[in-house]
């Protein structure tokens, strides 16, 4: 079987040190694995701050280049994109749906905007009704309506709302793959599961894969078909999720599994900051700001 994506051997080194001294510090160390195509699945990656997790999905969506190692999307390296129109079929076709939905929307823009621009760019609609019609049917599918965002800002709408309204926007292009960095950390407790629940039913009804990245066992568990485990940019354990959260082997997966029941377990967790400088969610390329 084909692979949608191929990462391999993946390194990301960061200089660190001042005037009287710099060393390298691996905030992603020599990762590997591989998502099939046509075999849609929630592949989840999971591990504490710092344990580059994120360094490894912006790596992903070519936001920054690997130090080592090759990441491939339907065959074509991530870093060797080249031209408006192959960085357009690339964002298409993987989408980020990223942890805080309202540092994703412009504050002062109303959010059916990006909606409709979504549809104008990456869906060829040419007339407003058309745009809200593909709008719409996004919106559906992720339990909203066009008319329950039509004219709203971001703030007009609840967290869960919003983060479902983000989700829409990201479906709109068709992607074959989401790369969901945290997703409902951000939203109230009561509505996180209605969040992993739509995750499934994402990939079980548009067949796209997930890559779902999170600290959080107990949702990993329950949504993953299969599941890397990250402690200071290496992965210490992988397989299927059943079986690594079921009998993990590894001490820090072992003691991860442990915090779920006990949350002072957290505070033994060794784990060093991601020497990355902060991470702003709109990194990634608006519809707004893609080439033409």
């Amino acid at each position: 079987m084909s692979e949608l994506l191929a990462v391999e051997g993946v390194t990301k080194t960061y200089s660190m040190g001042g005037l009287f001294g710099r060393g390298a510090f691996p905030a992603v160390d020599d990762v590997g694995f591989t998502i099939a195509a046509g075999r849609p699945e929630i592949f989840t990656i999971v591990g504490e701050s710092g344990s580059g997790k994120t360094t490894l999905s912006r790596m992903i969506l070519g936001l920054v280049p690997p130090s080592a190692g090759t990441i491939r999307f339907r065959g074509e390296d991530v870093t060797g994109l080249r031209g408006g129109r192959a960085r357009m079929a690339f964002m298409a076709a993987m989408q980020p749906i990223f942890q805080n939905p309202f540092e994703a929307f412009n504050p002062l823009k109303r959010v059916d905007r990006y909606l409709l621009m979504t549809a104008r760019r990456f869906r060829g609609a040419k007339s407003g009704r058309q745009a809200e019609e593909t709008a719409d049917a996004a919106l559906r599918k992720v339990g909203l309506s066009y008319a329950e965002v039509q004219g709203r800002f971001p703030h007009e709408l609840s967290g869960g709302q919003l983060q479902r309204t983000a989700i829409a926007r990201a479906l709109i292009p068709g992607p074959a793959l989401l790369i969901a960095d945290e997703p409902v950390s951000m939203v109230d407790a009561s509505l996180r599961m209605s969040i992993v629940e739509l995750f499934k039913s994402l990939r079980d009804d548009l067949r796209v894969s997930i890559i779902y990245i999170t600290h959080d066992l107990a949702t990993a568990y329950y949504i993953s078909d299969r599941i890397i485990i990250m402690q200071k940019g290496r992965v210490v354990e992988a397989g299927s999720a059943r079986s690594v959260l079921d009998d993990p082997q590894h001490p820090y997966s072992i003691l991860l599994k442990e915090s779920i029941l006990s949350p002072e377990v957290t505070g033994r967790l060794s784990v060093e900051p991601d020497p990355e400088p902060p991470r702003r969610a709109r990194r990634y390329p608006t519809p707004q700001e893609a080439p033409g």
